[in-house]
């Protein structure tokens, strides 16, 4: 383990598939992690019992939607693993890919409660813990369709887009406190969301022709986000902030 050895760390969305890609490459570092979850209880205790030997998995339940909910589920880790050494958010909430024009306000509303007001939600609790102790850092998934504009899935992006923004400004004021901060942006992924669509959506001729576009010839996998959001987290990334590294197999360029 690296300079975390005496850290815990939070993954909100932890039982997804993409946030337990997370938790799973975030355990070769940090010796125990909080797995927030808001109805995949299951799956959280599931990917606990399932880690690897010096990572204790914390299954924790959270509704982003709630202050009370994501400071108690931060106290609760910080009260059995320790002192927080870095927040990861892969929280989101299942939505369909509509046209700008057809969402309701109510749908803008319920996903930038979810996930971006929750990341605020998160940040209210862990950047004074980690003022309060010189460091700490933040590592937020996010959408390579900020960069790529992909029909359908403004919807998604736009809420994000602003997490972007939230972290790029807290890399600017924090950093004098030891804190980073930087997001990790999926492409087109066989995880989560991403393996409902190619399961549900569209015609397999489709999918393969996505597939096709992409250099690397194959769709992203959780692992490929954990990577990226474990290295963010970790002392080999210690002079990196404010940054966003885009995970998508060179579809954006």
């Amino acid at each position: 383990m690296s300079g975390q050895s005496d850290k815990s760390a939070i993954v909100f969305g932890g039982s997804g598939g993409l946030g337990a890609g997370c938790v799973r490459a975030l355990a070769r570092d940090w010796p125990v992690i909080g797995i927030v979850y808001h109805n995949g209880r299951e799956r959280a205790e599931a990917l606990a019992s399932d880690l690897p030997e010096g990572c204790r998995g914390l299954p924790v339940q959270c509704d982003t939607t709630n202050s009370a909910s994501v400071r108690a589920a931060v106290e609760a880790v910080v009260a059995q693993g320790g002192q927080l050494g870095c927040a990861v958010y892969s929280a989101g909430i299942a939505i369909d890919q509509p046209y700008i024009s057809e969402i309701s306000e109510d749908q803008w509303r319920a996903v930038f409660e979810a996930e971006t007001i929750g990341f605020t939600r998160m940040l209210s609790v862990v950047l004074p813990m980690f003022r309060a102790q010189s460091g700490g850092n933040i590592v937020a998934v996010t959408s390579m369709a900020n960069t790529r504009v992909i029909i359908g899935d403004t919807i998604s992006a736009a809420p994000k887009a602003a997490i972007e923004a939230l972290c790029r400004g807290i890399a600017k004021e924090e950093g004098k406190y030891g804190i980073r901060a930087n997001t990790v942006a999926p492409g087109a992924m066989n995880s989560g969301l991403g393996e409902q669509y190619m399961a549900e959506r569209w015609t397999p001729q489709f999918w393969e022709g996505f597939r096709k576009s992409i250099p690397l010839r194959r769709f992203g996998l959780a692992e490929d986000i954990g990577e990226a959001a474990a290295f963010f987290a970790s002392d080999r990334a210690s002079y990196l902030t404010g940054q966003t590294l885009i995970v998508d197999g060179g579809y954006t360029l």
